[in-house]
């Protein structure tokens, strides 16, 4: 009797499958550079295209409707059924500012959106500027079923992926340049307060999710850069000299596969690095029925882990 591989890359048709989701039917949904949104069949591995942003789709989540929720770099939050392909703006503006990179987000079962947006002074075209630069000042916001929204943490150095505990009683964000998960408490006698899920991480996150399992997965898209670090503590006008060198001199992520998993108590449950040549940098990580998804910024195709 066969067995199914542990690892397997499903390709899809566009570069840069940046997130993963995977639908209550089992269809994994990604969106790619070139503004598409696509539906894989996991069976059969083909793939079809869902609808067209007009952007750059990054994180995609489930809205309480059925509807996917899709964090665009360049065109803000968005609803698109994915049926008809129609695709509705929600946000494109905060506080009467355009958001510059809307990123990853986490929705509530009340329809409530929690939300990141990376940077309010670089575009997704130059992320590393903001990396290097270490801006800090990306922001975790809120979207309220009616509309209304909020700007619940600022000052945080690039604000990525967002997730909620299975109860709701805390959200929260990566901070991929500082290398740690910060969690707001929501609900509760900590509701208000601010810590971290996870810290000091072996390199750099960008999206997390909430699993089936009830753990919080979360992406380690490079592993920590000696330079980078150094960098951090460089006056400003070398941190801007470095992101104007020809990019092939600057520095760049690691080929590296690694995702981790954390309970509620900051506990890691999950640590799993794979060494595989044809897919790397995981910016996209969903755990589904035992079966970790990945995406990447970077590749052609989402692949999937058997933790089994």
């Amino acid at each position: 009797m066969s067995q199914r591989p542990t690892f397997t890359v499903h390709p899809v048709p566009a570069m840069g499958a940046e997130d993963v989701l995977v639908g209550p039917d089992g269809t994994v949904y990604t969106g790619t550079e070139d503004g598409a949104l696509w539906a894989l069949d996991p069976p059969s591995g083909s793939t079809r295209r869902v609808a067209d942003t007009g952007g750059r789709p990054l994180g995609i989540e489930l809205l309480p409707d059925g509807a996917l929720l899709v964090c665009d770099a360049h065109r803000g939050l968005l609803r698109v059924d994915p049926g008809s392909g129609a695709v509705e703006v929600l946000l494109d503006r905060v506080e009467g500012r355009p958001m510059a990179f809307c990123n990853n987000a986490a929705v509530a079962a009340d329809g409530t959106i929690w939300f990141s947006d990376s940077s309010l002074r670089f575009g997704i075209e130059r992320w590393k500027d903001d990396f290097v630069q270490d801006t800090r000042t990306g922001r975790l916001l809120r979207r309220d079923p009616d509309g209304a929204v909020t700007v619940v943490l600022t000052g945080l150095a690039f604000a990525n992926g967002v997730a909620l505990a299975t109860d709701e009683s805390y959200v929260s964000v990566a901070e991929t340049r500082g290398r740690t998960v910060v969690r707001l408490w929501l609900t509760g006698p900590r509701a208000g307060e601010r810590d971290h899920l996870a810290a000091d991480l072996p390199g750099y996150p960008d999206n997390i999710s909430r699993g089936s399992d009830g753990l919080v997965w979360v992406t380690i898209a490079s592993p920590i850069d000696g330079l980078v670090e150094r960098l951090g503590a460089a006056p400003m006008v070398l941190r801007r000299a470095i992101t104007k060198i020809p990019e092939g001199l600057q520095p760049a992520p690691a080929r590296t596969i690694r995702v981790q998993a954390y309970a509620d108590d900051g506990r890691l449950v999950h640590d799993i690095a794979l060494d595989e040549p044809g897919f790397h940098m995981v910016t996209g990580v969903r755990e589904h029925r035992g079966r970790v998804w990945m995406g990447s910024l970077h590749e052609p195709s989402v692949a999937v882990h058997d933790l089994a």
